[in-house]
């Protein structure tokens, strides 16, 4: 199992259309990749850091995917429908990282 990171900036002037995202961005991930491997996701809103700065993201969704191998699938299978859906809902770029469960 692996959890996929889509972090998406935060920052002065980015816009971010949450109600769009959860209500039918997530559920056209959900839709098209749980066939292909995903397990399951959660979506945590960034609201500050320690020392009361804004935080460098404002919304990551973390997704959890049986392999990196079937995230890549994934991906290239509609990988085209679910990028370019994300001008419909921000103006920022998603930095994506993969990751494992620490043993």
């Amino acid at each position: 199992m692996v959890l996929i990171s889509v972090m998406y900036p935060g920052g002065a002037g980015t816009r971010f259309d949450m109600s769009y995202y959860l209500k039918t961005h997530m559920p056209l991930v959900s839709e098209r990749w749980s066939s292909k491997g995903l397990h399951g996701y959660e979506v945590v809103k960034g609201f500050a850091t320690p020392d009361g700065t804004p935080p460098p993201f404002q919304v990551m969704a973390l997704l959890r995917f049986e392999s990196a191998d079937a995230f890549a699938a994934a991906a290239q299978a509609n990988g085209e429908e679910i990028f370019g859906d994300i001008p419909n809902f921000t103006d920022t770029q998603p930095a994506v990282q993969i990751n494992d469960f620490a043993e």
